[in-house]
């Protein structure tokens, strides 16, 4: 049964919660441009204690426009799809995620400042992938499915293919995405099981198998045949409904 009482309902959060993150972003760009602050020296640095802020600050944290707005699509729909889908670990997957991605960053980056929400979109499409593969729920199913469509190409750029891309912080993403997809088991909507398929089910109790042997051969029973005599014929009773009379000062309202 699924645990949840409704599973996919449409809240205001739904839409509200990534779009203020993704808001909060522009809002640091924004910041940077007018005022002429860099904060790239506020993301990742690995092996390094100073660099150990950036696992905080980096997601807020991009190069340019062009590098902010390809982060900001995907990062709204994925964002989109986790509180819809997955709303009760929702916040655990984000906080958690950001976290952890940047520390494995931190660990196994090149001493270079990593900064962007690219870590975090690789912890979604991986958490939204595998845990609709674990849970084996159609609607995860199909959800896992829709991700894969539309971004299975990033899986590329967890491998050192292009100068200048974390390719580091991917990986750490989707390590930590599939790590959250095993961890994450409760309140995450399952599959119906049906009456034969529950740990209580006894076959013995089951009206359909007991016409059925222990090799599955259908077992015959003998009917008695009924008397068609004795059966009582079926009564028929008549209702007269007299019309009243019609009532002179009756009035109609409209």
């Amino acid at each position: 049964m699924i645990k949840q009482t409704e599973p996919f309902k449409f809240t205001t959060g739904v839409i509200a919660y990534p779009l203020f993150f993704v808001l909060t972003l522009w809002l640091v760009f924004w910041f940077e441009i007018r005022f002429g602050f860099n904060f790239s020296n506020y993301g990742v640095y690995p092996q390094n204690l100073k660099g150990l802020r950036g696992v905080i600050f980096s997601p807020f944290i991009h190069g340019d426009i062009e590098h902010l707005y390809h982060n900001s699509i995907p990062l709204l729909v994925l964002c989109t799809a986790l509180f819809y889908f997955y709303r009760p670990v929702a916040w655990k997957v984000i906080l958690y995620g950001i976290l952890l991605s940047g520390f494995l960053t931190w660990c196994i980056g090149r001493p270079s400042y990593h900064i962007g929400a690219s870590g975090l979109i690789y912890v979604l499409v991986s958490f939204t992938f595998f845990k609709g593969v674990f849970a084996k729920y159609y609607r995860l199913i199909a959800l896992s499915l829709l991700v894969v469509f539309l971004y299975g190409s990033m899986i590329w750029y967890t491998m050192p293919i292009k100068e200048g891309i974390s390719w580091e912080g991917h990986l750490s993403g989707l390590i930590t995405g599939l790590v959250f997809a095993m961890l994450f088991k409760k309140q995450i909507a399952q599959p119906k099981k049906y009456v034969w398929e529950q740990d209580n089910f006894n076959e013995e109790d089951d009206v359909f198998l007991q016409h059925f042997d222990e090799n599955g051969n259908f077992i015959e029973t003998e009917v008695e045949p009924i008397d068609i005599d004795e059966i009582p014929p079926p009564v028929v009773k008549y209702f007269l409904k007299v019309k009243p009379k019609e009532d002179e000062n009756f009035t109609a309202k409209g």
